[in-house]
């Protein structure tokens, strides 16, 4: 049984179940971990979760019920990107996989310009990372010092990347590091 994404309507009906959601839960390995209500709601008017730029969309597991949201950023330009957060009681469950599939499968059926697909995370959120990978997803970069940490000294930031070629073959591209010689 599958995941699948149901459109989120944050500025109205939505609203609520937004807010709730996001204080509710802490988010450890993104910029800001902890949601005020006043943040997520200048956040909602902002247009940050629906807009010409962004679509956001509850994810629904057929057993579990909700377990997260996942929101499309950059959607005017031929790469968006994803942020992905999952209800804490949900987490550690071995649904990752599943979602970002369903994302990615999302993201090149039902926007035909894009051709290609990326996600960042922390350095050390070694979980996502390993998910990219078990996804055909590539490493493409590794920002040092680029993820600000609250608190603390900043991380790296780790970009993945998918091609829409790889995901209509599934067969992954690797990235040739070695290109340019001195």
């Amino acid at each position: 049984m599958p995941i699948t994404l149901s459109p989120m309507a944050p500025s109205t009906g939505d609203r609520e179940g937004l807010v709730a959601f996001l204080m509710r839960n802490e988010f450890p390995f993104h910029v800001r971990p902890r949601w005020s209500g006043q943040q997520v709601e200048a956040a909602i008017d902002a247009g940050s979760f629906q807009d010409d730029d962004n679509e956001s969309y509850w994810i629904d597991h057929p057993e579990r019920g909700r377990v997260g949201f996942v929101r499309f950023e950059n959607l005017t330009e031929a790469g968006p990107l994803f942020d992905l957060r999952l209800d804490s009681a949900h987490r550690g469950a071995g649904l990752a996989a599943g979602i970002l599939r369903a994302a990615t499968d999302h993201v090149f059926t039902t926007m035909p310009t894009v051709t290609r697909f990326e996600g960042q995370t922390r350095q050390d959120n070694v979980a996502m990372r390993r998910v990219f990978l078990r996804c055909g997803w590539v490493k493409e970069a590794h920002y040092r010092d680029g993820w600000p940490v609250e608190g603390g000294s900043p991380l790296a930031s780790v970009a993945y990347g998918i091609l829409r070629r790889d995901w209509v073959s599934g067969r992954t591209t690797p990235v040739d590091w070695d290109d340019l010689s001195l």
